[in-house]
């Protein structure tokens, strides 16, 4: 987590009172632009301006209560299939995760996290061919996800914040299985061997995450790493962007804490 002196945060604030767009004070500064975002609702909750200021209802703004493990799970969702947009016939931003109609449990339980997150908005289900996007507006989003960001996420730095990793190292099954439930699944693998002069097949189960971004895969295996569970990085066609969880012990437990996708 890199650590910005008061006086670049002066600076931004100082800019933003001015007018700038929170996009420019971040390209200018070299600060990603969550962060931008959350010096702005922080100063603008200060001084009474921040949205909920009279309700509050923003974790990090306001000190509101928080659902961690539900959190946990919805920010494993929002790394792999989430998306912040700004709509301009809409004053807050949206929140949107892409889920395939193959597995409708995981879009009940996508957007029962949503609601616990944030238990002051309302979710919605835009149907596209194939899939849902589960939806919620709210203009905290940005202080939830400070992983927000100008361009694609495998484009761009991801890092948890401190605050954020305490969540995961508190609930780690639950991030992971946020993670697998957007890019990963659960399939049996199958190899033959010779046993007394016969070939012979096998099957045998296996945990496959898949994600661009050299970050998030990171973020995934670190937590592997603190859970016990042992994997291995898998190339495809020359690209490396499979990790395998194929163990019997390491699938045991992901098959007790995560399961096959529903």
């Amino acid at each position: 987590m890199t650590i910005h002196s008061t006086e670049v945060r002066q600076k931004a604030l100082t800019l933003l009172r001015n007018g700038t767009k929170g996009a420019d004070v971040a390209r200018r500064l070299n600060v990603p632009r969550g962060t931008i975002s959350y010096w702005l609702h922080i100063d603008r909750s200060k001084r009474g301006e921040c949205p909920g200021a009279q309700n509050p209802s923003c974790y990090r703004c306001d000190g509101t209560a928080l659902d961690e493990p539900a959190y946990a799970y919805l920010l494993g969702l929002y790394l792999g299939d989430g998306h912040i947009s700004q709509c301009s016939a809409h004053r807050a931003p949206s929140l949107m995760i892409t889920l395939d109609d193959a597995w409708p449990g995981i879009q009940d339980e996508a957007e029962a996290a949503l609601r616990k997150v944030f238990p002051d908005n309302a979710t919605c289900r835009v149907r596209r061919t194939g899939c849902h996007n589960i939806k919620l507006y709210s203009k905290h989003l940005v202080c939830y996800f400070p992983q927000h960001g100008p361009g694609r996420k495998h484009e761009r730095r991801i890092a948890l914040e401190s605050w954020q990793q305490k969540i995961v190292d508190a609930h780690p099954w639950q991030f992971v299985r946020g993670l697998i439930h957007s890019d990963g699944c659960r399939l049996t693998n199958w190899t033959t061997r010779i046993v007394s002069g016969e070939r012979k097949r096998y099957e045998y189960p296996r945990y496959w995450f898949t994600n661009v971004s050299d970050d998030i895969r990171r973020l995934y295996t670190d937590t592997l790493d603190a859970l016990g569970i042992t994997w291995t990085h898998c190339t495809r066609a020359g690209k490396p962007y499979n990790i395998s969880v194929a163990r019997r012990a390491s699938v045991d437990l992901m098959d007790a804490h995560v399961g096959p996708k529903y």
